[in-house]
């Protein structure tokens, strides 16, 4: 593979870093920490707020979210009066002066939930923890089918700005090789329903990578969201994952097939180029924003800050000194069982931390440059200076020098910014874990995957 360096081939596609640490570095917390003293000192003026719904209709081959396939008779509404035991607890500890500045709703699915229960979600994002809805970015996750005339109605009506639906390809065959069936038909009348609901931003999710897939094919499945017009467009390269439906299904290890990399990356190219060519911005190496799409409403949430309630059971939250949410799965047996449980609690349990990675000072300053740098704009070293109070030059001498010698990193910006070239993005799903700190590599490595 030609990576444009001298050294060692570096793989491009490693680990797609959306939060740092992973949850896989999370343990479970022996002391249990009071919500109302971790917060107690925290800036809480402008607060994100995550809702996660840990269903879906059907579990796509490569997810390796936490959700599970359907939800028995009852499970939804035992489900939603947690979330509000939760709420209750969460708004009792973050105390008065607590105000949201971005709200989303994540899964899962959280259209599994039918018209009434959204309208309940939405309550506990209010009514429970106080978020002014209509007042705030609110972001929703959709799957084509579950996209209804209905439940859109309810989030237009709640104030959503942004609507993102998992399409994954425009093909059916390869959306059947993806273990997401579907019918583009089916697809298309989604689009039409949101595009009538009238929310503001709509993104569509595209995977490349997908067996049987080509460059034509590819461009046919672009070109097919392009037709919609969207705010943004997210391409993401196809991981296969243990106790994923792709990963049970499929033997040895497609992680390091050299073949596998040079076709997702050849497909990452041609999204891109496509993309930009129809006057598309690249914002990080997934996320396109089109040059018609309002200032706010959008974003991929990848906050460095902290500062983020999350609820529902596969939810996190990020204080500056621990990030925490509960135990974490990806088999559905072992996820049914955590859902089980979330479900049972009194709203006395909520009140504390139970899992999660205490953030260091060295911790931190990876996040920030992590998340800062995996984005197009890059890092403004003196905001970091101002945070921090070191600079990242020598915070990171070694990876940046590894990262300049490589390509990865744009020449003509610093030194007023830290920017990653074309190639860089290209590889953000290598770069990103090269910053991971030995200590979170080491809990990631011994975490025993369930």
């Amino acid at each position: 593979m030609n990576t444009g360096t001298r050294g060692p081939t570096v793989r491009p596609y490693q680990s797609y870093v959306y939060a740092y640490p992973h949850k896989t570095a999370y343990r479970p917390l022996a002391d249990r920490p009071a919500l109302r003293e971790l917060w107690a000192a925290e800036p809480k003026d402008a607060l994100s707020l995550y809702l996660h719904i840990p269903f879906c209709e059907v579990r796509c081959g490569f997810c390796n979210l936490f959700t599970r396939i359907g939800a028995p008779e009852g499970l939804v509404t035992a489900y939603l009066d947690a979330l509000e035991r939760q709420a209750g607890a969460v708004r009792e500890a973050l105390g008065e002066g607590a105000r949201f500045a971005t709200a989303a709703f994540g899964g899962g699915t959280p259209t599994f939930l039918e018209a009434a229960e959204l309208e309940r979600l939405c309550d506990i994002a209010e009514k429970g923890m106080g978020a002014d809805l209509a007042a705030v970015p609110l972001s929703v996750e959709a799957s084509p089918a579950t996209a209804t005339a209905d439940r859109l109605a309810v989030l237009a009506g709640r104030g959503a700005t942004r609507l993102s639906l998992g399409v994954q390809s425009f093909v059916d065959a390869e959306a059947r090789s993806a273990v997401r069936p579907q019918r583009r038909a089916d697809v298309e009348a989604a689009l039409a329903r949101i595009r009538e609901a009238g929310i503001p931003v709509l993104n569509i999710d595209l995977i490349y990578g997908i067996d049987g897939q080509t460059e034509d094919s590819w461009r046919r499945s672009l070109d097919a969201a392009l037709a919609w017009r969207p705010e943004e467009l997210y391409l993401y390269p196809l991981y296969v994952r243990p106790l994923t439906g792709l990963g049970h299904k499929e033997a040895g290890d497609r992680e390091g097939d050299a073949e596998w990399d040079e076709r997702r990356l050849r497909l990452y190219r041609s999204g891109r180029d496509h993309l930009l060519a129809h006057g598309y911005e690249q914002v990080s190496m997934r996320m396109f924003r089109a040059g018609h799409a309002p200032a706010a409403g959008g974003g991929d949430h990848a906050c460095q800050t902290d500062g983020m309630v999350g609820l529902g059971c596969g939810a996190r939250s990020y204080a500056s000194a621990l990030h925490y949410s509960f135990d974490y799965a990806v088999e559905m047996r072992e996820i049914r069982g955590i859902i089980d449980d979330y479900v049972s609690r009194p709203a006395a349990d909520f009140a504390r931390a139970e899992h999660g990675r205490e953030m260091t000072g060295d911790e931190a300053r990876r996040r920030h440059l992590l998340q800062s740098v995996l984005q197009a704009e890059g890092m403004d070293p003196a905001e970091y200076r101002a945070r921090f109070g070191t600079d990242p030059a020598e915070d990171f001498a070694a990876e940046l020098a590894r990262f300049a010698a490589r390509g990865w990193l744009d020449p003509d910006a610093a030194p007023e910014r830290l920017r990653l070239s074309a190639e860089g993005l290209a590889y953000s799903d290598a770069l990103g874990p090269e910053l991971f700190s030995p200590a979170v590599r080491t809990a990631m490595a011994a975490y025993d995957l369930k």
